[in-house]
């Protein structure tokens, strides 16, 4: 049994926030009580030994879930693999990944989205759930069997790295997923709008000299993909939202009753494409870092609720592949040991936003959104916490990342605030920063 004592409790599910015990048992969340003594504790151990956690100064959450996750197992083995990708996670206070389909082959059978769930049950850190491919290679012709592969075990379609460019298949998709009941993941970009850009448009980019990307090519997708949502009553989510624009169309499409949740990468609340340079190609991401106005328009949107969820978008490549040249180098930030710490620290401390709401739409908002275990401390529930220490710093070297990726914009810098010990299924998974 676990006894974590005078640590404060962050449940949105059950609205707590404030100074509580918690114990652990069999698994599962036993009970939670402003005060327990340690007589009571020993009387509900029934002989089992008791490890006490004194959590004085720190927080304790249900482990967040992340629903956009690149594992890129199977067939790129090199860059990430789902034993890798979810120690990492742990790591990082991420108990759940949500992995995309455009690995090599693309999940796109019941049998590659079996293999992906297997493969996670086997390396036994984070739950690992598959998102299957919205269409067959996901080249936007023929729609997958959706029933079969939500038998095998996806928890949701997208054609992610790939928009559904033709309308008609979009909404054949939203129609058809209906069937299920599993939400479909837009990735919201217009391809003859982006074309062969390299980062958003505007004056960085101007000046860097390099093809910029409008605005428009992703809200012109949502605009599309919310009124085909809104005309066939599917369920849709969409991926990474990044500007001002696209976070208004939400909003109004929530007001009329739209049945849409939306998703923001940390990287798109804490930085903009003023910090890009041309001879650092981390922060070369898709979609592009957006304008100083979008970061503070999609900061406002998850503090009112316009956007639901936080995911980190985890694209880890090779140091080979992100050494190249900014033009040649690929899109993608490998984020998930350092995604909760930022967010904390730039966010949290400077109070742009609660950390209530950043759990919420980390751990409940998730859970809730694709009917995943986990997402809330409530007694019978499944123990995947998080205990979280405000103080810890720590700098962020090559030689202590558990993920193969490398290419993190916070390489040789301190953050502070990290998780320093994390469950899943009551299994303490992670102690220290050390991955067990």
């Amino acid at each position: 049994m676990w006894w974590l004592k005078d640590v404060w409790v962050i449940d949105p599910s059950q609205k707590i926030s404030s100074p509580q015990n918690v114990l652990v048992q069999g698994g599962q969340v036993m009970e939670i009580s402003p005060s327990l003594t340690e007589e009571e504790v020993l009387a509900k151990a029934q002989g089992e030994s008791v490890e006490t956690i004194n959590g004085k100064g720190k927080f304790l959450f249900p482990g967040l879930i992340d629903v956009h996750t690149h594992l890129r197992e199977p067939g790129q083995e090199d860059k990430e693999d789902i034993l890798s990708g979810s120690r990492a996670a742990v790591r990082g206070g991420i108990t759940a990944i949500m992995a995309m389909a455009n690995t090599v082959p693309v999940i796109d059978n019941r049998s590659l989205v079996e293999f992906v769930r297997l493969q996670g049950e086997r390396a036994n850190y984070a739950r690992v759930y598959p998102i299957g491919t919205v269409t067959k290679g996901m080249q936007g012709v023929e729609l997958v069997e959706m029933a079969d592969m939500k038998e095998g075990g996806a928890v949701a379609f997208s054609d992610d790295g790939k928009n559904i460019q033709n309308a008609e298949m979009m909404r054949l998709a939203l129609e058809y997923a209906k069937l299920t009941g599993l939400p479909i993941i837009s990735h919201c970009e217009d391809k003859e709008l982006s074309g062969e850009g390299l980062m958003r448009r505007g004056i960085p980019s101007t000046r860097m000299g390099l093809r910029g990307i409008p605005a428009s090519a992703e809200s012109v997708i949502v605009a599309r993909d919310l009124l085909l949502v809104e005309e066939t009553k599917g369920k849709l989510h969409l991926a990474h939202i990044s500007t001002k624009e696209s976070v208004e169309l939400i909003r109004r499409a929530k007001a009329r009753g739209v049945d849409v949740t939306a998703e923001v990468n940390p990287h798109h609340l804490i930085f903009c494409d003023e910090e890009i340079t041309i001879t650092n190609t981390d922060l070369k991401v898709n979609p592009p870092l957006g304008m100083p106005a979008d970061r503070e328009a999609l900061i406002e949107g998850l503090r009112d609720g316009t956007l639901d969820i936080i995911a980190t978008d985890h694209a880890p490549h090779t140091q080979a592949e992100k050494a190249r040249p900014f033009a040649e180098a690929p899109f993608g930030i490998a984020s998930l040991e350092t995604a909760l710490s930022a967010v904390w620290q730039h966010l949290v401390v400077p109070r742009r936003l609660s950390l209530d709401r950043v759990i919420e739409a980390w751990s409940y908002a998730p859970a809730k959104r694709f009917g995943l275990r986990g997402g809330t401390l409530k007694p019978g529930a499944p123990a995947d916490m998080v205990l979280f220490d405000p103080d810890f710093a720590e700098i962020i070297e090559p030689a202590t990342l558990v993920s193969k990726a490398r290419n993190t914009p916070f390489l040789g810098k301190t953050l502070q605030g990290f998780p320093v010990m994390v469950w899943v299924n009551g299994r303490l998974v992670q102690r220290n920063r050390t991955v067990l």
